[in-house]
């Protein structure tokens, strides 16, 4: 059986927990954070879990993630 390719932007966007959920950070946290409020920053610091619908999809994508 022939390997499967792993989606390059998957593998830099998204991780695997040693649970097997797939974490990810937010959005807007790039430029133009002058305009934006402190709690919005703050809580787009933190890391994320993707939701169930959507981690199956990215799993599919990275096939021999650990």
């Amino acid at each position: 059986m022939p390997k499967v390719k792993t989606h390059s932007a998957t593998k830099k966007r998204f991780r695997l927990s040693a649970n097997g959920k797939v974490k990810m950070s937010h959005a807007c946290r790039r430029h133009r954070l002058v305009t934006k409020t402190r709690k919005s920053k703050k809580a787009h610091k933190i890391g994320v879990y993707a939701s169930d619908a959507n981690a199956a999809t990215v799993k599919k994508m990275m096939p021999y993630a650990k």
